[in-house]
């Protein structure tokens, strides 16, 4: 697995309009994109950090994977994700290495990028995604 850089830190907020207002206005960063993953049931903002991103996560549903994260654990950091050449790819071989996946194959994400998720029963209780561009 080639991972490059850390392509973003994922982190759950209750309400996406407040949490933009505490980044813009009191760390002093731009929002660059606002936009909605459907099937993930999800409303995310970037903003850039030198070579990372913050991706802030809003749940559109109670049951979605946020909704349930921030029920049972509150708002915070929720994964980090690594770029990687090919999602698919570095999932097949972290399956291999015997690393239990949420994600057998990549699938659409924010911004455009395949992304696949690692279990954090296998990953020292972080939630790891690993993102590739297409």
């Amino acid at each position: 697995m080639n991972i490059s850089h850390i392509e973003h830190i994922g982190i759950a907020v209750e309400n996406l309009e407040d949490a933009i207002k505490y980044y813009e206005n009191v760390l002093g960063m731009t929002c660059y994109s606002i936009e909605e993953v459907v099937d993930q049931k999800v409303k995310t903002a970037f903003f850039l950090v030198g070579n990372t991103k913050i991706e802030l996560l809003e749940s559109t549903s109670p049951d979605g994977p946020i909704g349930k994260f921030i029920e049972k654990k509150g708002q915070g950091i929720h994964h980090i994700a690594f770029a990687v050449n090919n999602a698919t790819d570095a999932l097949k071989l972290a399956e291999k290495r015997g690393v239990a996946l949420i994600d057998k194959e990549s699938r659409k994400g924010a911004e455009g990028l395949n992304i696949g998720f690692l279990h954090p029963k296998s990953t020292l209780g972080v939630l790891t995604e690993l993102c590739s561009k297409e």
